[in-house]
């Protein structure tokens, strides 16, 4: 067995676009909501509230169903829309979904017994702080110069 005299480089950085990292804190958020509205399940009486119709106080009637699939689908929809809209828009609308999805995270302990305050301080905690990530990402995204514009331009119509 011979051993190479020379050491390992550092590791390459890879590069990735603005939309794939969103994209990823957006799975990443959806799969947050996942764990943790199935962990909630696990708490005493959450299974007996929902069988007779009550989740957080809430009917679980037909317009509690419709805002819970907008409340999941929106941040869905957006690792699909990372990736697909222009680069205005999407900063746009990263940066406006991602604002107003900080207080709906916070909400979610609203109400709830001290005895699963870790669980929500770290489940919203995380929450945020991967929001926060995305907020990051949209407002520092990387701008064009006018020349490197106006070049990018003329190759895209060639």
């Amino acid at each position: 067995m011979t051993r190479s005299s020379t050491t390992a480089g550092a590791f390459q950085e890879a590069r990735l676009p603005v939309q794939a990292k969103l994209a990823a804190a957006w799975a990443s958020v959806m799969f947050l909501y996942i764990y943790v509205d199935y962990l909630a399940l696990y708490k005493p009486g959450v299974i007996d509230d929902i069988s007779v119709g009550v989740v957080h106080e809430f009917d679980t009637g037909p317009t509690f169903v419709a805002l819970a699939l907008t409340l999941m689908a929106i941040p869905s929809l957006m690792i699909l829309l990372s990736t697909t809209l222009p680069a205005r828009v999407n900063r746009a609308t990263n940066l406006v979904v991602a604002t107003l999805y900080i207080p709906a995270s916070i909400y979610n302990a609203d109400g709830e017994s001290w005895a699963y305050s870790y669980f929500y301080g770290l489940s919203i905690g995380l929450e945020v702080l991967l929001l926060a990530f995305i907020l990051r990402a949209a407002w520092t995204w990387p701008r064009t110069t006018r020349a490197t514009a106006g070049r990018d331009l003329a190759q895209a119509r060639v």
